[in-house]
This record gives C-alpha cells, sequence and structure tokens, in this order.
C-alpha cells in the first residue's frame, strides 16, 4: 500500500494527457481546416497521424496496465461493477480510436483534394464521442466507492 499514490500518478497522469492531447489536437485541425488552406490541413493531418496518434496509442494502451497495477495495489477485487463498466467503456473507445484513424487516415490520402463534409463530420463525431468517453471513465473511475 505504500506505492498507492505513486501507482495513482503513474495511472492519472497518461489518462489526463491522453484528454488534453485529444482537445489540443481537435482544436489545431478545426482551426487548420477553417483556414481553408488545404497545405497546411494536410501538413498537420501528417503530423497528426505521424506523431500523435502513436503516442496517444501508446498512453491509452497504458491505461488498463497502470490500471491493474493500481487495482492490484489497493487490494480491489476485479469483479465491481464500476471496473467492468470503465473497461467496457474503455474498449468501445479503443474502437472508436481506430474508426477515427482510418477515417483521419482517409482525409489525409485525399491530398490538396479538399475532404467530402461527411467525412469531416464522422472524424469530428468520432473525435467528440472519443472525448466524452473517456470524462466518463474518469468520472466513474473517481466516482468509485472507497
Amino acid at each position: 500500500m505504500e506505492h498507492y499514490l505513486l501507482v495513482r500518478i503513474l495511472h492519472g497522469a497518461p489518462g489526463v494527457l491522453l484528454l488534453l492531447g485529444l482537445i489540443a489536437h481537435g482544436f489545431m485541425l478545426f482551426k487548420a481546416q477553417r483556414s481553408g488552406d488545404a497545405a497546411v490541413l494536410a501538413r498537420k493531418l501528417r503530423v497528426t497521424l505521424l506523431f500523435s496518434l502513436p503516442t496517444f496509442t501508446v498512453l491509452a494502451l497504458s491505461l488498463p496496465l497502470s490500471g491493474y497495477w493500481l487495482v492490484d495495489t489497493a487490494g480491489w477485487p476485479l469483479g465491481q461493477i464500476w471496473l467492468l463498466l470503465g473497461s467496457i467503456l474503455y474498449g468501445v473507445m479503443l474502437l472508436l480510436g481506430l474508426l477515427l484513424a482510418g477515417r483521419l487516415a482517409t482525409w489525409r490520402a485525399l491530398g490538396d483534394t479538399p475532404a467530402p463534409l461527411a467525412l469531416k463530420r464522422m472524424c469530428l463525431i468520432y473525435a467528440g464521442l472519443i472525448v466524452v468517453l473517456l470524462l466518463a471513465i474518469m468520472a466513474l473511475m473517481g466516482a468509485k466507492p472507497a
């Protein structure tokens, strides 16, 4: 139990970084899309796909590992309803992340050609749902019984 605070920090930091990174990238891509310059948007999408998505993937995949370590350190049973519900939401979030990565890759493949409105909307919907699910998971983990 002496390592509990350290494990909590190691588990909470990737979640906060993931949430802030998603919000920052959403804002950055929104600004680039609103500027109307297709070359700037294509460059931002390329950077997002090459560097940011792999970083976000590593952060997201570290959450279950550090979460299991946290639960094991605290001595909580894995069958608690808040933990099972968080795992289900996490799985749905990862699925949406894969769908978003595919849509962004399709958008990037268009190059300087303007993306169809449906593609832009789907990217926005997926990104918004990921942020909502991440906030729901954080709220669920924060509201767990002591």
